[in-house]
């Protein structure tokens, strides 16, 4: 079965899925392709994969989307940084920040642009890694600030050593779920994973 995912998907749900898929099909091969969104919407296309992890993208007549989560993106500071210690976002300040986001041209990257374009802020300074883990390593060193959802720096949130805020008055939301082919049935197994998926997004939501 081939199963394609987002990085962030990779990281922090597929794990848990998989282990649970396995005691029920131990038999499955199951092939990751990870990818942002619009690699998601073209494998299957290219017959590459059957099923993808990722954020709604928008509306593809072709594919059906079946929700998982929604989460908000927010942003995160090392607890040093004087957003911390006021706990907000300083509007006028966010233009002169210098961010380190995850990977320029994904669908979240672009997300984000139209969020502080429709806002009419600009954000100057900006560093692109493909990392998350990266992202929040140089975070927490104070070398900049990021946009992520919580649940991907649970941990680090849980310590303390960051600390996340929102991004103003409007929110930024991404609705999260499973790509397949419209009006494909999918198979005993297929149907498992989705519902797996689900069962551990629950503790997302």
């Amino acid at each position: 079965m081939r199963i394609g995912a987002s990085t962030t998907a990779c990281q922090h749900v597929l794990p848990a899925v998989l282990r649970e898929f396995k005691e029920s099909f131990p038999q499955c091969v199951i092939a990751i392709e990870p990818g942002d969104t619009p690699d998601m919407i073209d494998a299957p296309h290219q017959h590459r994969i059957v099923l993808a992890v990722n954020p709604e993208p928008h509306r593809e007549d072709s594919l059906e989307f079946r929700p998982l989560f929604t989460d908000e993106l927010l942003f995160l500071v090392s607890p040093l940084h004087p957003w911390a210690e006021v706990g907000k976002a300083i509007r006028d300040e966010i233009p002169r920040q210098h961010y380190i986001l995850y990977g320029k041209g994904s669908y979240t990257s672009r997300m984000i642009e139209e969020y502080f374009r429709k806002e009419q802020v600009v954000l100057h300074s900006q560093l692109d890694l493909g990392n998350l883990e990266a992202i929040k390593e140089l975070v927490q060193l104070g070398l900049g600030i990021s946009i992520l959802a919580p649940w991907t720096a649970r941990k680090e949130l849980g310590e303390k050593s960051l600390v996340a805020l929102p991004l103003g008055r409007r929110k930024l939301k991404r609705g999260w779920g499973v790509l397949h082919w419209r009006g494909r049935r999918l198979s005993l197994a297929e149907e498992t994973f989705v519902g797996l998926c689900d069962s551990v997004c629950g503790k997302l939501r």
